[in-house]
């Protein structure tokens, strides 16, 4: 079964109505006098009802919305244009949602009317000739049509959300500031604003070379680099294994490839060497812009390789042990921000357990922003409970958008000790839609006799910093005295929203300094961990230092609050800063 037939049970009825709206869909155009044009079109909805604008002449203004069903940022404002649908109703203005994509069908689209809650009239735009009409990019975009049906306003229709962030609130509501001046008789303030979305999925013509096809080139790159996030049921937006799906994504995936937004990494090149390194090569990255710029071919289905196969439930294999975060469902709301939740649960381990494999896996995957895992054992975390809160506790596990679970080499394993509790944090993020969330972690055992090094989760931090009012780079540092010899495996930056770059450096026992890592453009919504392609034998003694920088200026678009000065604390409105780092040292008593 393919990633659409997937999406709904309902596919010979909706590809009826599919026929149906392509048959049907016109588009009347009358130019007028300058470069100003009327606008005009007749659309059908998901269920076969015609929506001419020309029927709408009642209407002061029309809205014309361009949405996509996988889009996330459409998707987080589907509910605003409901609120301004019904705030404006009283004042004749109409709403109504257009689909241009490709690759979203008409199943798909009631499938998003009914988990959004949709009530707007929402459109298929077959071809995409609506969206090239008024020449729409992206989704979520909105164009505000006048009496006369003459573009008023374009653009986005506040400034609360863009790539990765989510603000508490909008700063600027263009698209009801522009409405009620409209209303009043006056010109905007703000005619044109440039949308933030996703690359509305156009469709695609191939006249030109097919060298670089999706069968032959781009889907092996797509198989190796983004689909284990990238497929349904996992926590990336939508399905990159299919072509139908992949073409219409294909703009989105050449802007989000040159821009190094995908796949996520942010390490500098200059140091260290990674098993983990996420980057695609540039020869990749050519291939991907030279594939799109050449309408995106399919190409000779012949030479599509065998789609990758994934394990069921669990990437680590089944587990020993399954541990849930708490006995029912957590409720995550549709919209606002979620501080941290922490929950704390029996293991009920009647002795040691030795940990070589934990999978920390959401319930639902497309709120849980990251999990972090840790032991809360006889007298820990003995100043208000969080994970961060003991400085010297064990973490096990943790996961976040794109992180692989924690298996070990043959013979390194965590320790759980007997009567120990696992301590559960949490961090959601709102999508539009109220979620039910039941993550868990699942373990591992190794058999204690085969376990020669035991791994560690350490940590350089500093939790006495101010960082004043728009401030743009506050610097912290941070160091760690390495206490025995051991073997540096990975390496962890933790900062909030303010984050701005972090550094990890070596000082040895001969003086002599290495920067092992250097995190040049953090961001939060990316918890990577930085895994040493081989381990750093590190002698006792020696240093490790942590060096963080903070932006709390206006100009850093994720910060809650610009005006106020920032100190240690849990919440994200707060900050942190910790150089988590993984350590092996041997099980020989003298650790």
């Amino acid at each position: 079964m393919n990633h659409r037939q997937s999406k709904s049970r309902n596919c010979v009825a909706s590809t009826l109505l599919f026929l149906l709206a392509i048959a049907s869909a016109a588009i009347l155009v009358r130019p007028v006098q300058g470069v100003e044009q009327e606008i005009e079109f007749s659309l059908k909805d998901h269920q076969g009802k015609v929506w001419d604008t020309a029927e709408l002449a009642d209407k002061k203004l029309l809205v014309i919305a361009f949405m996509g069903t996988e889009c996330p940022l459409a998707r987080l404002y589907a509910g605003r244009l409901e609120e301004l649908a019904d705030s404006f109703q009283k004042e004749s203005v109409q709403f109504l949602m257009v689909n241009s994509n490709q690759q979203d069908s008409l199943a798909e689209i009631a499938s998003c009317i009914s988990r959004e809650k949709i009530t707007i009239p929402y459109l298929k735009d077959p071809g995409n000739r609506v969206a090239d009409l008024m020449e729409a990019e992206r989704t979520p975009e909105v164009f505000v049509l006048d009496e006369n049906r003459l573009l008023a306003y374009r653009g986005k229709i506040d400034d609360q959300f863009t790539y990765g962030v989510q603000r508490a609130q909008a700063d600027n509501h263009y698209l009801r500031d522009a409405l009620e001046d409209i209303l009043a008789g006056r010109a905007p303030a703000e005619k044109v604003t440039e949308p933030v979305g996703c690359v509305i999925g156009r469709v695609f013509t191939s006249e030109k070379s097919q060298e670089v096809t999706f069968a032959n080139q781009i889907s092996r790159i797509l198989y190796e680099n983004c689909v284990n996030c990238h497929r349904e049921g996992e926590i990336a937006p939508f399905d990159l294994l299919d072509y139908d799906e992949v073409v219409g994504w294909a703009g989105m995936i050449a802007e989000v490839v040159e821009e190094n937004r995908m796949p996520p990494w942010h390490a500098s090149p200059d140091h260290g060497e990674f098993s983990n390194d996420a980057r695609l090569s540039d020869e990749d990255k050519q291939l991907i812009q030279t594939w799109v710029e050449n309408g995106a071919p399919l190409g000779d289905e012949s030479q599509l390789p065998p789609k990758p196969e994934f394990a069921d439930g669990w990437q680590i294999g089944e587990p020993d042990a399954v541990i849930k975060m708490r006995s029912r469902p957590y409720s995550v709301p549709a919209t606002g921000t979620v501080p941290y939740r922490y929950f704390v649960v029996d293991t009920n381990f009647k002795e040691d357990k030795w940990i070589k494999a934990a999978e920390c896996r959401p319930g639902a995957r497309e709120v849980v922003h990251h999990i972090i895992v840790g032991i809360r054992g006889e007298g820990e975390f003995g100043r208000g409970g969080g994970v961060h809160d003991d400085l010297d506790s064990e973490w096990i596990a943790a996961t976040a958008p794109g992180a692989p679970p924690m298996i070990l080499p043959d013979g390194y394993a965590k320790l759980i000790p007997a009567g120990a509790k696992l301590i559960f944090q949490m961090h959601y993020t709102p999508n539009g839609t109220a979620q039910q969330d039941m993550s868990e972690i699942g373990l591992i055992f190794a058999d204690p006799d085969s376990v020669k090094k035991r791994v560690y989760t350490q940590q350089a931090h500093n939790a006495r910093f101010r960082i004043p009012a728009g401030e743009a780079n506050h610097r912290v540092r941070a160091f760690k005295q390495i206490r025995g010899d051991v073997e540096l495996m990975a390496m962890f930056p933790h900062m909030h929203f303010r984050g701005k770059s972090f550094k990890f450096e070596l000082r040895d026992t001969e003086g002599e300094t290495e920067t092992l890592l250097d995190v040049t453009n953090y961001d939060f919504n990316w918890q990577n961990s930085y895994v040493l392609a081989k381990p750093l034998q590190i002698k006792k003694d020696s240093m490790l230092r942590c060096y963080a920088v903070f932006d709390n200026s206006a100009g850093n678009l994720a910060n809650p609050d610009p005006s106020e000065s920032v100190r240690w604390g849990d919440q994200t409105w707060e900050e942190m800063m910790i150089g988590y780092f993984d350590v092996a040292v041997p099980v020989d008593g003298r650790e």
